[in-house]
């Protein structure tokens, strides 16, 4: 009888495919379970975790990177932390250390609101290329063998992020509001630290510098940063190695210390000589880690192996990019045939 009620008031069937998704979503014995799923432009060298890049052919199409085709670079799943800005307030922490000890620990909570909030900050906007320390690696291994993913020319991408100056922060919030505070307090890096654990961090340098320009953005390309670039909040290190450039922000600390890690002091993001086989024979404590990138140039147009047809009197196109890393400018470039 209460069916056949019921099926008086039916409107509709699910559709087995939403049933699916459904299922999907509610799995927790996956943790990509609710991964954003890379545009399917992109080539995607793993799917779990996501590393995608950019193919050649769409790399010069603009120079403002679409956020769809933006290249990712995950260590971890997206976080479920990070899907809701209203549960993920930034935690902003000051470790005094004096003599290298710590001598006090304070901190304040900021929220997405309290960044966007014009009365306490004004709103900044940098365009800043972002590149993995990794990017054109395949190249490398036709040398000789490498660690890492195999990426070819497009982990590489340029936006245009708005948010608040870290420097801002740190004046309005932790009383620092140049080098002499600094020192005084013993900081001497910038921590950075992610919902999905990952950590990083910067010289106090480079936030103070009113030309480091490093941001705490809440917008992408106009937009809110999308889950897969760090929804609600990224760190946006200019001229720094990828790594660096923290996503799903969940902590900033000031300290006279690196962060710990394999991202920071592991042996993932430092240089060694070509001549190093065997990295037993290393001590990879002692080398610094990476943070400015060098200059960077590419040729995309023709392709490696393409093959073009030379005609006598008539110019033939070659097309690409080059980037320098630290804020430095790039003079005209040249090319090459032989």
């Amino acid at each position: 009888a209460v069916e056949e009620l019921l099926a008086g008031m039916q409107v509709g069937e699910l559709d087995p495919r939403d049933v699916a998704g459904l299922a999907k979503e509610l799995d927790t014995s996956d943790p990509y379970a609710r991964e954003p799923a890379p545009h399917p432009a992109l080539s995607v060298h793993y799917s779990k975790p996501v590393n995608a890049e950019i193919p050649p052919s769409l790399l010069m199409d603009s120079w403002i990177t679409p956020n769809d085709i933006w290249y990712v670079r995950h260590h971890h799943p997206v976080p479920v932390a990070a899907i809701d800005a209203s549960s993920s307030p930034l935690q902003l922490g000051l470790e005094v250390c004096l003599g290298g000890k710590l001598q006090e620990a304070r901190g304040k909570v900021l929220t997405l609101a309290d960044l966007q909030s014009p009365t306490l900050f004004e709103k900044k906007t940098v365009v800043a290329t972002m590149q993995c320390g990794g990017n054109r690696r395949s190249g490398l291994n036709g040398v000789d063998d490498t660690k890492g993913t195999s990426w070819d020319v497009g982990a590489i991408s340029n936006a245009s992020w708005s948010g608040v100056m870290l420097r801002d922060i740190l004046a309005s919030h932790l009383g620092i509001r140049g080098p002499e505070d600094a020192e005084r307090l013993g900081v001497k890096h910038v921590q950075f630290e992610s919902h999905d654990g990952m950590t990083a961090s910067i010289p106090i340098e480079k936030v103070l510098n009113p030309y480091g320009d490093v941001l705490i953005a809440y917008e992408m390309n106009g937009e809110a940063i999308p889950k897969s670039h760090g929804y609600p909040l990224r760190a946006v290190v200019p001229g720094f190695v990828g790594v660096r450039n923290v996503k799903w922000l969940k902590t900033i600390t000031l300290s006279d210390e690196e962060s710990e890690g394999p991202w920071q002091r592991g042996m993932n993001y430092k240089v060694f000589s070509p001549s190093v086989k065997d990295l037993n024979t290393v001590d990879i404590a002692s080398v610094p880690t990476i943070q400015e990138q060098p200059v960077q140039s590419v040729v995309v147009s023709p392709e490696d192996g393409e093959t073009l047809e030379v005609v006598p009197g008539e110019d033939l196109d070659i097309r690409g990019y080059a980037w320098s890393g630290g804020g430095r400018g790039v003079i005209p470039g040249g090319g090459s045939i032989d």
